[in-house]
């Protein structure tokens, strides 16, 4: 028998399991951390850019945009190394700031900040807090070519320079993290926000629109929806990471917005794409602990990960703490549809962000047994089609292990 410890919120949960029946579905080596001096060296060889000191010039402003609590990007290192080397180069700190692309999530604490930022240069740089729904800081820039109005957080017109740091990884519909989504949706108005993001539901099918996915970005419309609003700013630069699962640096591309994040996501597909040969009845699923389950919206993204990995009608053992409840506060009441046809014709009636999530999760409930070891409560988890439960499956069976499904690709 073999134990294998499981993230759950900033604990573990063991599991004893029979390696003859249990596989683990998990990148083949742990990644280890880069060095300041390894980030350094990747910070001198930007990609289709000049250096961001050769930028930068003295005098002129620069403003950070940087992910909120519920995702890790290693930013706190990265920022640090940035603030370090602009201050050489004759930027002063008052000159830079540093805003968190929230987008319609709720704002970042201080101690958040601290934790994002390192408490050295939260002390030190200005922060600000994005609200993708007060009009004072919002202003418009224009349409994407599909004619959605495009508003954005005046702060990324009054600074000289606007520098993107932001982690990779997948996401469930607009293909990966980071990049142009730390403009749109992360500085943009729950307006644009709720346009582009609606771009991922077929109304005629009620259904996924086609090309919208995970790992998908040519022809993926939400993708060129984000890149669209982002481009009517003025990017001077970005850092695209990648984390191992401990949420330290352990690769980094930086340069051309564009073209650093396309490498980026192209090396992240490569490291944590899994192919499996078959699907298994029982899918027991971490979401990598906190961040990436301090939610249910958050967390739903490691059970959508799962269902690839599982049988039609079978077992999906879902870890996440959701020490911050659902998400948002109206979320629960989407499951008041009588199914997933229903919840589908009531958002292309009204569409909202938080819809489409609840709709997917409904799905994976009508196609799969879910059950939760969670601190939400019994009655939410059962709204929602899921059964709490206070331990692991125990079974003679097997099934798959998946330590950190927030970052992973099954593909079947």
């Amino acid at each position: 028998m073999a134990f294998i410890q499981l993230r759950y919120g900033s604990g573990t949960i063991p599991f004893e399991h029979d390696e003859n029946r249990f596989e683990v579905l998990a990148p083949e080596a742990p990644q280890k951390a880069l060095t300041d001096i390894e980030i350094g060296e990747r910070l001198d060889a930007p990609i289709n850019s000049e250096s961001l000191e050769n930028i930068v010039k003295a005098g002129e402003t620069v403003l950070f945009i940087v992910p909120d609590a519920t995702r890790q990007a290693g930013a706190g290192q990265v920022v640090n190394l940035l603030v370090r080397r602009l201050i050489a180069n004759g930027t002063a700190p008052h000159e830079m700031a540093i805003i968190f692309a929230t987008g319609i999530h709720r704002s970042a604490t201080d101690a958040e900040k601290q934790e994002i930022l390192t408490p050295f240069i939260a002390q030190r740089i200005k922060t600000l807090d994005h609200n993708a729904r007060d009009l004072m800081q919002l202003m418009h820039v224009g349409e994407t070519s599909g004619g959605i109005r495009v508003d954005l957080n005046r702060a990324l017109f009054e600074f000289n320079h606007v520098v993107l740091i932001g982690g990779v990884s997948f996401h469930y519909f607009a293909g990966f993290t980071g990049g142009r989504k730390l403009v749109c949706p992360g500085l943009a108005s729950s307006k644009t926000i709720s346009a582009t993001h609606k771009l991922a539901f077929d109304c005629e099918n009620l259904d996924r629109r086609s090309g919208v996915g995970t790992g998908l970005l040519d022809g993926n419309a939400v993708h060129e929806a984000f890149v669209e609003a982002a481009s009517k700013t003025k990017i001077a630069f970005a850092v695209n990471t990648i984390v191992n699962d401990d949420g330290d640096v352990a690769d980094l591309f930086c340069g051309d917005w564009i073209k650093s994040h396309q490498a980026a996501c192209d090396a992240f597909s490569d490291q944590h794409s899994i192919s499996i040969s078959k699907k298994r009845d029982l899918v027991i699923v971490s979401c990598g602990g906190f961040p990436y389950d301090i939610n249910m919206i958050q967390a739903h993204k490691s059970l959508n990960a799962a269902s690839h990995a599982c049988s039609e009608g079978g077992t999906i053992v879902l870890l996440a703490e959701c020490r911050d409840g659902l998400g948002r506060d109206d979320f629960l009441n989407w499951f008041d549809a009588a199914d997933g046809r229903d919840l589908a014709l009531k958002l292309c009636e009204k569409y909202q962000v938080n819809g489409q999530t609840a709709w997917n999760l409904l799905r994976k409930a009508e196609r799969y047994r879910i059950e939760a070891i969670s601190s939400l409560k019994g009655d939410v988890l059962e709204k929602m089609r899921v059964k709490k439960v206070n331990e692991i499956l125990r079974t003679d069976g097997g099934g798959y292990i998946i330590p950190n499904a927030s970052r992973l690709k099954i593909e079947y």
